[in-house]
């Protein structure tokens, strides 16, 4: 039985846990409040993650530090740099092995499919949050402190997953009603269940070749919006989608009321073009697959009435 440490119990924390629990490990789940499943393997911890002296105490031992946490959105450029920093600390101190769950933003705009050996060429203030965190952990790394590796997810789908599809057209298309979202309806798009970054978490934690550069998380062949929302329609036997899309002056004007949307425009790129993940090394390293589309959209079919 190994010990593990898993910070943030979101989606993607959660089925970490989980599935580590499940194989029969030794789980910690560390949050602020002490949340995440009540299931045997997994000891729920509260505790302040930017505190480094605290989160190496509930480290000591682990053969694992698994980030999954982020800060309000709205909230990146001032909580993630300490956020990160603690967790880096943490996993030097102890020898943790560091596994990180990092997104596409580093990259910044691209043309064609995204692959790791990308260099990181962020555009936009969340981008180079992100590039920065890889950046700072994979110099530790080189430094001979820590072995680090991050494992990359484009647009969350799946239970518990948040992301614009599941907060901006989900809801409404399982309900039937109207959605309207600031995206091309109709450029392909990979996107990447939260069960498949779990797998690919714990799958890169144990193996010696993952350390020192980052990983894709398999994701299905790329969907538009369009094509997504109308066979999430199709599994949960809801009305055919109707879709709006919102422009970037009325996306703007929606975040001068609300500090989550106000951050969404300059994010814009993602969705207006088409975002294609290659996750073919992480595929044939590791033997993992995507689960297929239909699979997770079932899983989300239950209609809201």
């Amino acid at each position: 039985m190994s010990f593990h440490v898993v910070v943030g119990a979101g989606a993607t924390g959660t089925a970490t846990a989980e599935l580590l629990a499940d194989s029969g490990d030794r789980v910690r789940l560390i949050t602020r409040r002490g949340t995440g499943p009540a299931q045997p393997g997994i000891e729920r911890i509260a505790a302040d993650a930017t505190d480094p002296d605290r989160l190496t105490e509930l480290a000591e031992g682990a053969v694992t530090l698994f980030q999954c946490a982020a800060p309000p959105y709205h909230r990146w450029p001032a909580e993630f740099p300490p956020l990160a920093a603690a967790l880096l600390t943490a996993a030097e101190r102890t020898g943790a092995g560091y596994v990180m769950l990092g997104n596409l933003y580093g990259y910044g705009p691209v043309d064609g499919p995204l692959t790791e050996d990308l260099p990181l060429a962020a555009t936009t203030v969340k981008g180079r949050v992100r590039a920065q965190l890889w950046h700072d952990a994979l110099a530790a790394h080189q430094a001979g402190r820590v072995r680090v590796t991050e494992v990359r997810a484009s647009t969350f789908i799946g239970p518990g997953a948040v992301s614009v599809f599941t907060l901006m057209v989900e809801p409404q298309v399982l309900a039937g009603q109207p959605a309207v979202v600031a995206a091309d309806l109709d450029a392909a798009h990979s996107w990447t269940y939260t069960g498949d970054v779990a797998r690919t978490l714990v799958a890169v934690s144990q193996d010696d070749r993952t350390w020192g550069r980052p990983w894709h998380v398999p994701s299905g062949p790329a969907v538009s919006i369009r094509e997504l929302a109308e066979r999430l329609a199709e599994a949960a036997g809801a009305p055919a989608p109707k879709l709006g899309v919102l422009t970037t002056d009325e996306l703007t004007a929606l975040g001068e009321a609300d500090p989550i949307m106000k951050e969404l425009p300059e994010m814009h790129y993602l969705h207006d073009q088409p975002l294609i993940l290659d996750s073919s090394q992480t595929e044939q390293t590791f033997g993992l697959k995507p689960t297929p589309l239909d699979e997770v959209l079932a899983l989300r079919s239950q209609r809201v009435d």
